[in-house]
């Protein structure tokens, strides 16, 4: 059980102005690198080899990271923040780093010292990138269900099986990868481990997949052949501890794909509010029409909402607090914020919402992805609702 001094430990937070100073350095990027390139990588469905180098160099890989280990050691607050700001331009490079971030949490807070002091630096710089490999073809929101097995064989394990929708599965190094060392435990849970998976003899890569949105982030296979690795990459060393291991990590996920959601409501909506006011019907702009302020209002109020949801869960997860039902609820809100404002954006765009040249069209169609990731927007709103009800009980 943790103690009141190493919870004290546990909570992260930044100097104002040094977040200030870090936000600066993100628009400056946006404006000079990113923004003049998304067309060409989102329509070419192309890799960004020269922005994840310098997300690299910006530290963005170790964002998360404590600084003991060569990362920023970013509080979450500060984290959901870069999230959105990225994404409200461009959200699928938040991806690469999100998945990278999720597979690095798994080894600080569950792994052993000689783990950490191994994997976390490189993870840090960027030097290993990576994901988290759950997923398989019969086994996405019930994890329960993986068939993936990985038996001892002396100093080794030997793992068996297929993953299926990895993010970053071509272009990383390494993956946290939920296997079951005991397919027959009863609960299931406790037959689950989770690993460092790093690529060598024996993993492989299937098909990607040729996506609607989400483009020049690799969503492919992985594909587990006779794959041998060390018995000391058993994240925690110890067998059966992988179920929480992984679902633990979620939760930073969940506020990861939250804070993309607030960046795709808040995007869309800035590029409402330019066209409307750009646009000419009637002797005036088309912003001067009742009908498109109704729209705007929502889409203002909801774009709020969302941020302030997903704050008020980077800010529990900062504390040390369980967040799972905070981070549901941002989740499940942002998500569906930025499906309705992009919605509602193609519909003040009108006609050339559905011409390429304009980017509302990307937003409109990378924000479905967010109800799906993460854990489905039903799923959340079943953890939200059991959650409520254990705090309420009569």
């Amino acid at each position: 059980m943790a103690t009141a001094a190493n919870l004290e430990d546990q909570i992260r937070s930044i100097d104002p102005d040094e977040e200030r100073a870090f936000m600066d350095a993100i628009d400056r990027w946006l404006e000079r690198e990113v923004i003049p390139v998304i067309q060409h990588h989102d329509h070419g469905d192309i890799w960004p080899e020269k922005l994840v180098n310098q997300m690299a160099e910006m530290g963005l890989f170790g964002a998360t990271i404590g600084q003991e280990y060569g990362g920023l050691g970013l509080p979450a607050t500060t984290y959901a923040k870069i999230v959105m700001r990225i994404s409200s331009y461009w959200m699928a490079i938040t991806g690469i780093f999100n998945s990278h971030l999720i597979m690095a949490a798994a080894v600080e807070r569950f792994g052993t010292p000689e783990q950490k002091m191994k994997w976390l630096p490189k993870f840090a710089t960027g030097e290993i990138r990576g994901g988290l490999a759950l997923t398989e073809p019969n086994a996405g929101t019930d994890l329960q269900a993986i068939r993936s097995v990985a038996k001892r064989d002396g100093d080794d394990y030997v793992i068996n099986g297929t993953k299926t929708w990895i993010s970053n599965a071509l272009n990383g190094q390494c993956f946290a990868m939920l296997v079951k060392t005991d397919p027959d435990a009863d609960p299931r849970y406790k037959g689950m481990s989770l690993f460092i998976a790093d690529k060598r003899d024996g993993l492989s890569t299937g098909k990607k997949f040729d996506k609607l949105g989400y483009k020049s982030i690799d969503s492919a296979e992985l594909i587990m052949e006779d794959y041998r690795i060390p018995a000391d990459q058993l994240i925690g060393g110890v067998e059966g501890q992988g179920f929480f291991q992984a679902t633990g990590g979620l939760e930073l996920g969940r506020i990861n794909v939250a804070a993309r959601g607030v960046g795709l409501a808040e995007g869309s909506l800035r590029l409402a509010t330019e066209y409307a006011q750009q646009r000419e019907t009637m002797g005036k702009p088309i912003a001067q029409h009742q009908a498109i302020q109704l729209k705007l209002g929502e889409m203002v109020t909801r774009a709020r909402a969302a941020r302030l949801l997903t704050l008020d869960a980077s800010e529990a997860y900062d504390s040390g607090e369980r967040c799972d039902k905070e981070a549901g609820i941002a989740k499940y809100f942002a998500s569906e914020a930025a499906v309705e404002n992009s919605q509602e954006a193609m519909r003040v765009f009108g006609g050339y919402s559905y011409s390429k040249e304009y980017d509302i069209e990307r937003y409109y169609r990378d924000s479905m992805l967010m109800c799906i990731g993460e854990g489905t927007n039903e799923m959340q709103r079943m953890i939200i609702a059991k959650q409520h009800l254990k705090e309420n009980q009569i």
